[in-house]
């Protein structure tokens, strides 16, 4: 909403003289036309309008002017009905003002009202009805002070009864160490070599940067990472699950700490038993999630290729221009959503968004392989504009490969999702798109 000082920088009149301008009688009109100055930014445009509507001495030459040429009682009349016009426009500003601070107020309100009943359901659940409603107000983001207890919950790694949850937690936690001290001296075996060699090698090139260089948390996500594929050897270690470990890490610490931000956080300064419980959660947790979409990880990774196959055709009906521009320049989906799918988007959005795409996420049926399908749809077509744009190969796939979403927050994802969701109950009932 522009300000009343806005509109009025908008329509000052210049000093200058300007085509229309009054004359006064019996002068002569200019000779030649009046030779506009070229704009070349908004600074300088705005410099040129910079005194309209303000009383100024070439108001009251203007004035004097009009007198000249009108009778008194219209020139009389025209003002008040610029003053009356005038002041309707401050009380109708002052009313959307007064409006916009009103639902900002109620908005707040149904947050601060979902935040409460999302922690009262953290804390007291204990039946599968207040599962379902857990799941229901998480889909919309959940307070950073209940997300370790609602991620836990959330994945199936605590029960939903309070009572039995720090039994499992003990159980499961001294589970995971009890892998660790009967698999992770194999790393060097000959025939777990690899495997390892490849763990060390990616996790300094983890994205997002947060804390995986301190050797603390290096250490944490080799033993998490070697055991889930020593455990797993169906799959084993693929390049894209060492991205999943950081999400679930970076909110478990949370748990312990009262920073704002976690990014410059010295991990090695917990307890030792603190990092013990955090190294233990997130491996649970993040095997909960690859259990969903572990075929995106064995060999040839066929869970992938289907749901980029699976994305190129519901695009193809959601927005066939931005389909056919893709297709006339050469551009494969493959080249561009395959990290979509292997990184769960990690690596296209900031971690805060990442962590707030997983909220709802875990509070969707298969949030991680069958939702997330719409939010790649809605995610490419965000950018319809800019792909119609760029006419080249070489620059769609570098654009399409590097989004600008670094300032991306809360907002943009909650838009996306809304996105997301109704393209899902508008296609998911639909299955032709799926269909070669």
């Amino acid at each position: 909403m522009a300000s009343d000082a806005g509109r009025k920088q908008f329509w000052k009149r210049s000093g200058a003289k300007v085509p229309g301008s009054l004359i006064k009688p019996g002068s002569k009109p200019p000779t030649t036309p009046v030779k506009l100055k070229k704009v070349s930014t908004f600074q300088e445009f705005e410099s040129n309008t910079s005194d309209a509507w303000d009383l100024g001495d070439d108001d009251d030459e203007l004035l004097a002017i009009a007198a000249e040429n009108l009778n008194t009682e219209v020139v009389m009349e025209t003002a008040h009905k610029v003053i009356q016009n005038h002041s309707k426009l401050q009380e109708q500003h002052k009313f959307q003002e007064e409006h916009l601070q009103e639902e900002k107020q109620v908005e707040s309100a149904e947050l601060t009202s979902i935040d409460n009943r999302l922690v009262k359901s953290v804390s007291e659940g204990h039946t599968s009805s207040s599962s379902e409603e857990l799941r229901k107000l998480s889909w919309s983001g959940i307070p950073k002070q209940v997300r370790p207890s609602a991620w836990k919950l959330l994945s199936g790694y605590l029960p939903a009864n309070v009572d039995r949850r720090e039994s499992t937690l003990q159980r499961k936690r001294k589970e995971y160490f009890a892998f660790v001290e009967q698999y992770y001296d194999s790393r060097n075996d000959e025939n777990h070599q690899d495997t390892y060699r490849q763990i060390h090698i990616d996790i300094p090139r983890m994205s997002p940067e947060v804390l995986r260089l301190q050797p603390k948390v290096t250490e944490i996500f080799e033993r998490i990472l070697f055991i889930w594929a020593i455990r797993h050897p169906a799959s084993g270690y693929v390049q894209g699950i060492n991205d999943l470990v950081t999400p679930f890490f970076v909110v478990f610490v949370c748990e312990y700490i009262e920073e704002e931000e976690v990014e410059n956080f010295d991990v090695s300064s917990l307890p030792e038993e603190m990092l013990q419980n955090i190294e233990a959660d997130s491996y649970w947790c993040m095997s909960k999630l690859l259990d969903g979409i572990q075929d995106n990880y064995t060999f040839a990774q066929p869970g992938i290729q289907k749901k980029v196959k699976m994305l190129e055709e519901l695009v193809s009906r959601i927005d066939e221009q931005v389909h056919r521009h893709l297709d006339q320049h050469e551009v494969k989906y493959l080249q561009f959503a395959f990290r979509w799918m292997n990184n769960l988007l990690m690596r296209e959005v900031p971690l805060r968004c990442t962590i707030r795409l997983w909220d709802t996420y875990q509070s969707e049926p298969e949030g991680f392989s069958h939702f997330h399908l719409y939010v790649c749809a809605a995610f490419l077509v965000r950018w319809r504009k800019e792909i119609l744009e760029e006419k080249d190969f070489q620059e769609l796939l570098i654009f399409l490969q590097n989004l600008p979403t670094v300032h991306w927050g809360n907002e943009e994802i909650s838009v996306l999702l809304a996105e997301a969701y109704r393209l899902k109950f508008a296609f998911a009932d639909a299955p032709n798109h799926y269909k070669k």
